[in-house]
């Protein structure tokens, strides 16, 4: 099922959403200041298809969670949300402490499409500043890891009928839902993790894995980003081989519109698998 050519390497060191009501929201001060020179805070909320839209500001002096809580309500009407996705990392402590005392779970994710574009229209920045990327902690190293690819009609077939203990395939990131044709190529990295393989897909299940990148360097490398602005090396290497196969991966990420995977599994064997996720830069 993986593309021709897959050469293994060794590592250098270095929800139920149908059912569900969810809104994106975002807390931070607002770009432009009052006349009078004060700074407002604005809340923004919507759910995940802009068919509902909320806003609120305040002073600065009255930013706080019970503030939004209150707005929370207001904006509810009677029926609070399940879940708050949150992009902003200096949103997330007030929003959570608000959905807290509602009884709402806050879910920090970067995949909050709806509201970064609604943003963009209010001329907001969305941009973060990231860290530098961190080494992967040495006990998650795995054996072997290598490129591969799926085209993308396989992608659900191969993986979603599977008995895989950590599955990640979000819905609209399905290739029919990007409009990717069945026969193009879907890039990703397969990493041979041994005995350490669960205990890897489990660290990577909490950081919530959203892109695997190659990076041009000296020396080269991958670089998971994760969470909200985390960035993680996951390996590095120099040889010419491996760095030409890094930039085929590269290029069939630009074919496949950013999306690509990343498989975990104890061996080669094919039969058993310890995580997966599809994954697309936000």
């Amino acid at each position: 099922m993986w593309g021709k050519g897959a050469r293994h390497y060794t590592f250098i060191p270095q929800h139920q959403e149908f059912s569900m009501k969810i809104w994106q929201a975002d807390f931070y001060r607002c770009p432009q200041t009052e006349a009078s020179g004060q700074v407002m805070w604005e809340l923004l909320i919507c759910d995940t298809t802009r068919s509902f839209e909320y806003q609120a500001a305040c002073p600065q002096s009255q930013a706080s969670s019970s503030w939004v809580a209150s707005e929370f309500h207001k904006a509810a009407g009677e029926q609070l949300p399940d879940v708050i996705q949150v992009f902003r990392p200096q949103s997330l402590s007030l929003i959570e402490q608000a959905g807290r005392s509602l009884g709402i779970s806050v879910e920090p994710t970067r995949r909050t499409l709806a509201l970064k574009q609604w943003l963009q229209e209010k001329q907001y920045p969305v941009s973060l500043d990231k860290p530098p990327p961190m080494p992967l902690p040495e006990n998650l190293w795995g054996e072997e890891w290598r490129f591969a690819s799926l085209t993308a009609g396989d992608i659900a077939e191969v993986f979603s009928d599977r008995p895989i203990p950590i599955l990640e395939i979000p819905k609209y990131l399905l290739p029919i839902n990007l409009s990717l044709a069945s026969i193009i190529p879907v890039p990703g990295v397969v990493i041979y993790g041994g005995r350490q393989s669960m205990r890897l897909a489990r660290w990577l299940q909490q950081v919530h894995p959203v892109a695997l990148n190659y990076v041009a360097g000296a020396p080269n490398g991958l670089v998971l980003e994760a969470g909200l602005v985390d960035r993680w090396i996951v390996t590095t290497f120099e040889d010419k081989e491996v760095t030409d196969a890094a930039k085929v991966y590269k290029q069939r990420k630009q074919q496949s519109r950013e999306l690509h995977f990343l498989l975990v599994q104890p061996d080669d064997s094919g039969m058993t698998y310890s995580g997966f996720w599809l994954l697309r830069e936000e």
